[in-house]
């Protein structure tokens, strides 16, 4: 399957990879507010705001939110370095 990645680390939408872009853009958009959830959690968790069950909840859904994340990966053929796309002069997103 081919990469929709340039060397350059921008995402490649052409008329023959559209869907693959698509994918890679979905997916790098997920993978990002998946970071940011992830930290806000341990935030609350060092916090002690969270009970042990919201705790245990919370660590079971990141965790199963991982592996359809690479689930998904696999189905499109995208690496993490995939979802690592160039912003230009702000660098990389993830």
């Amino acid at each position: 399957m081919e990469q929709p990645m340039h060397p350059s680390g921008k995402i490649n939408i052409g008329r023959d990879n559209a869907e693959q872009g698509l994918a890679q853009l979905v997916l790098t958009v997920i993978e990002l507010l998946r970071q940011i959830i992830e930290r806000h959690a341990m935030r609350r968790v060092e916090g002690g705001t969270l009970t042990d069950q919201q705790i245990e909840d919370l660590g079971v859904a990141l965790m199963n939110l991982e592996e359809k994340m690479d689930e998904l990966q696999t189905i499109f053929g995208l690496s993490k370095e995939d979802l690592n796309i160039d912003l230009g002069p702000l660098g990389n997103l993830l």
